[in-house]
């Protein structure tokens, strides 16, 4: 792959593969660095895991721990959101984050009252 100017007025980069592959897979290196969980201490190799969990770094079991540490912070990772989160945007043992579990909540009231005729007035 490499790069060249479109013309001498426009300024702008076209990009120019060779590889008619090379656009669906990127530009990383891949297969160069095993995947693994993101959760420190955790080496656990994902080569093998499910996408969900190779997409997003992390191991089944972390994905539902309750808390782990990550960069020295206790997190959970949020099952609307998939990211982790501090542990103080989540209730109690739940896996979805506050703000998140507040716009599902909103949507199905909405819902509700549009079915029960209360949307209409």
């Amino acid at each position: 792959m490499s790069y060249r100017e479109d013309d001498g007025r426009n300024k702008k980069r076209v990009m120019v593969t060779t590889d008619e592959y090379s656009s669906k897979r990127g530009s990383k290196a891949e297969g160069s660095v095993k995947p693994c969980c993101k959760v420190d201490s955790c080496k656990t190799d994902l080569s093998d895991a499910k996408q969900y969990h190779r997409r997003h770094k992390v191991c089944e079991y972390h994905a539902k721990a309750p808390a782990v540490l990550i960069a020295d912070q206790h997190q959970r990772f949020c099952q609307q959101c998939s990211r982790f989160h501090e542990l103080t945007e989540f209730d109690e043992s739940k896996r979805s984050c506050r703000r998140r579990l507040a716009g599902h909540n909103e949507r199905r009231r909405k819902n509700t009252a549009d079915y029960h005729g209360e949307g209409f007035h």
